[in-house]
């Protein structure tokens, strides 16, 4: 599960839809609402690439491989206490909440908590799930190259990355 930038708007946007015609949230301003949905998420995404330097600085200071790079960035997360990996979801389902609840924009919030986080949490895995997608679509592209090896390591890149900026992901 990740989250890409460029899917932002899309699940704030859907986010707002769904829990104003479920009438879960009653808003002031559906733009600005959907704005400070936007900040928690972006906010999150600036942290983790914090992180994520923070880790690789870490790693160059004492000289480890980057095969560590997984191990130094959770342990980095868990002195800024950032959840990353499997526990993002419900880190960011509580942020979420916590916005709602606070947000000006927000005037009235109907629904009790359980069902705010199963509607937001369909959505979320929605959208984070799209790694497993473009890793489908990108093998079927370079389907004649031998898996392991330097030229379809090179490929996979070029074609990850080119679907990634096609679907606005980076």
């Amino acid at each position: 599960m990740r989250l890409f930038s460029g899917k932002i708007p899309i699940i704030t946007e859907e986010i707002v839809r769904v829990l104003t015609a479920d009438n879960d949230i009653e808003l002031s301003d559906e733009a600005e609402a959907r704005l400070d949905l936007e900040a928690v998420l972006k906010e999150y995404l600036r942290q983790d690439r914090e992180v994520l330097d923070e880790a690789k600085s870490r790693m160059e200071i004492r000289g480890l491989p980057y095969s560590q790079l997984g191990k130094m960035k959770s342990m980095v997360a868990r002195e800024r206490q950032l959840m990353v990996g499997d526990e993002m979801l419900p880190y960011l389902l509580d942020q979420l909440l916590t916005m709602l609840m606070h947000s000006q924009n927000v005037e009235e919030v109907f629904a009790d908590d359980i069902t705010l986080r199963k509607k937001i949490t369909k959505i979320m895995r929605k959208h984070l799930d799209v790694e497993g997608e473009l890793d489908a679509e990108v093998r079927s592209k370079i389907k004649n190259l031998q898996e392991g090896t330097a030229s379809f390591e090179i490929e996979y890149q070029k074609a990850m990355d080119q679907l990634k900026r096609k679907k606005r992901l980076t």
